[in-house]
């Protein structure tokens, strides 16, 4: 891979370092700091050298969805996210039969294992089936069941190790012990499409439960006198909560309030993608269930959000343009944050020595330019 080095105004630690320099060696950043006078391979002017994006809940973009069990679709998917300044991300499932999410599962095991052009594979999202009917939003209602161990550690062996993230509703029954089996070997447990009262959310949280899913969406909403799950998600200072950041899920000002309580610590930026990001308005699917976009908009036939079209990239535009976030902590929310809950975050979602050279470059309207993936231009 030999060596690279950039010279810019780098986003390092939540700030903006003006003309630093960074030089990767083999994949590996081995400097992040002040100009030494060297030359630069990458001169950026006017713009931003930013930690590479991690998605960590993305069903698909590209006119491909991650529930297509293809290796062709994955690797669509990647290299439309890694357009839109993406340098990792995790397969997020849908609601299905245990059968269908097996075979996903293999199948991203076979693209983790032959990386192809794009953002890398990082792992899995599995998100449902184990979830409340009353708060499905676009997954499909045929494939819901309760949790149970049997149907865990089935799962789990199909994933070989690349399960990070599970999207469950806690106070479905066998819950419990589930989050307690996925908890035991490292799986990060999220709340997400539940009914969850604020005592059946205080109890998920002693079994283990420490995220929430897409915050405020699909969810049982804050009530002065049930403050529910998004009361909880707020309370529960070390929790992380992942947004949809696309002023259409949640209102801009319910999305600065969700910063100004929860801070750019534990937010975790996500698209929420599905497969017609990155594409025309039209007619698709998800899950199985028919999906129309207008203005970049997807619903349901019955109005229903069905996922988003967001990409990372206007995500955090968006945080800064309608929030007023500063520059460097709409950044982290989209690159270190989501890196940890991955389970990666000793490795990626910095610009620090020692952490993979995965990062992307910015105009100054946050718009990206170029993106490298272990120090290597992704081209498209």
């Amino acid at each position: 891979m030999g060596r690279l080095a950039v010279r810019g105004n780098l986003i390092v630690d939540r700030e903006v370092r003006e003309d630093w320099f960074l030089i990767c060696e083999d994949g590996v950043i081995v400097h992040a700091g002040p100009w030494r006078g060297e030359a630069a391979d990458v001169r950026v002017t006017g713009g931003y050298v930013a930690p590479g994006y991690v998605d960590v809940h993305v069903h698909g973009a590209g006119a491909c969805d991650v529930m297509d069990a293809s290796e062709t679709a994955l690797a669509r998917i990647a290299q439309t996210l890694a357009a839109h300044g993406v340098t990792g991300f995790l397969a997020t499932t849908l609601t299905a039969g245990l059968r269908s999410l097996t075979e996903v599962l293999r199948t991203c095991r076979v693209l983790a294992l032959r990386p192809s052009p794009g953002a890398a594979l990082l792992g899995v999202h599995l998100e449902g089936p184990w979830i409340a009917p009353e708060y499905k939003g676009a997954q499909n209602p045929d494939f819901i069941v309760d949790p149970t161990l049997a149907d865990a550690r089935v799962l789990l062996w199909a994933a070989g190790g690349l399960l990070r993230i599970v999207t469950l509703a806690p106070e479905r029954p066998g819950a419990g012990a589930v989050i307690g089996y996925l908890r035991s070997r490292g799986i990060r447990v999220s709340a997400g499409h539940t009914s969850a009262t604020w005592e059946e959310m205080k109890e998920a949280a002693r079994c283990g439960v420490s995220q929430v899913t897409h915050c405020f969406n699909a969810m049982r909403g804050f009530h002065h006198r049930e403050p529910g799950v998004v009361g909880a998600a707020m309370m529960q200072g070390e929790w992380a909560v992942e947004l949809i950041a696309d002023g259409i899920h949640v209102h801009p000002g319910a999305m600065g309030l969700l910063y100004r309580v929860k801070g750019a610590d534990h937010i975790l930026l996500v698209s929420d993608a599905m497969r017609a990001a990155d594409m025309p308005d039209g007619d698709y699917n998800l899950g199985g269930l028919a999906v129309t976009v207008r203005d970049g908009a997807a619903r349901l036939p019955d109005g229903t959000l069905a996922g988003s079209t967001l990409m990372l990239d206007r995500a955090v535009q968006n945080m800064v343009l309608l929030c007023g976030v500063p520059v460097g902590e709409a950044v982290t929310m989209a690159s270190e944050v989501p890196a940890r809950a991955a389970g990666y975050g000793h490795r990626k979602g910095r610009l620090a020595v020692g952490y993979d050279a995965d990062f992307v470059v910015l105009d100054q309207d946050l718009r990206v330019e170029r993106t490298f993936i272990a120090g290597a231009e992704v081209q498209e």
